[in-house]
């Protein structure tokens, strides 16, 4: 067994970077999107129209499966024997940061119908909100490399 994962530990964790750095692109981009979306996107317009396919495409191919493969090969790699000491900081910073990141992907979602019933933030409010992702990310990038 040791063997084995050995071997695919390295995949494992090859699998998990790409996949948060696919999520943190979305993560960075879609409120952009959004941003535009309420500055140039009139209702009913093709502008409009454009962005609701790109916030949509963004969500469902690009964003949620990556996602997904970021925490189901994150949790792999959390169970691997030795690779997390938790009496340390850094794995509940990570979970923290993590757990948010998810909660503003999770909001990110519902976004668009917000948007589509007139009750999206302003340009202005999706621009202080695609600082978030940011701060998550530093705090788990620290955490994960300096493993305080």
């Amino acid at each position: 067994m040791g063997s084995l994962l050995a071997t695919i530990y390295p995949w494992v964790k090859s699998l998990h970077v790409m996949a948060v750095i696919a999520w943190m692109a979305g993560l960075f981009y879609l409120p952009r999107l959004f941003v535009y979306h309420m500055e140039r996107g009139q209702e009913g317009s093709e502008p409009a129209d454009s962005f609701v396919i790109m916030e949509d495409k963004l969500l469902r191919i690009i964003m949620r499966p990556a996602m997904i493969t970021a925490w189901l090969a994150g949790l792999m790699l959390v169970l691997t024997p030795g690779i997390v000491v938790w009496s340390m900081s850094w794995p509940w910073v990570k979970a923290v940061g993590l757990l948010g990141m998810t909660g503003f992907h999770l909001w990110l979602e519902r976004q668009p119908a917000a948007i589509a019933a007139g009750r999206g933030l302003s340009g202005r409010g999706y621009r202080i909100a695609n600082e978030l992702p940011t701060l998550f990310m530093i705090a788990i990038v620290l955490a994960v490399i300096v493993k305080f």
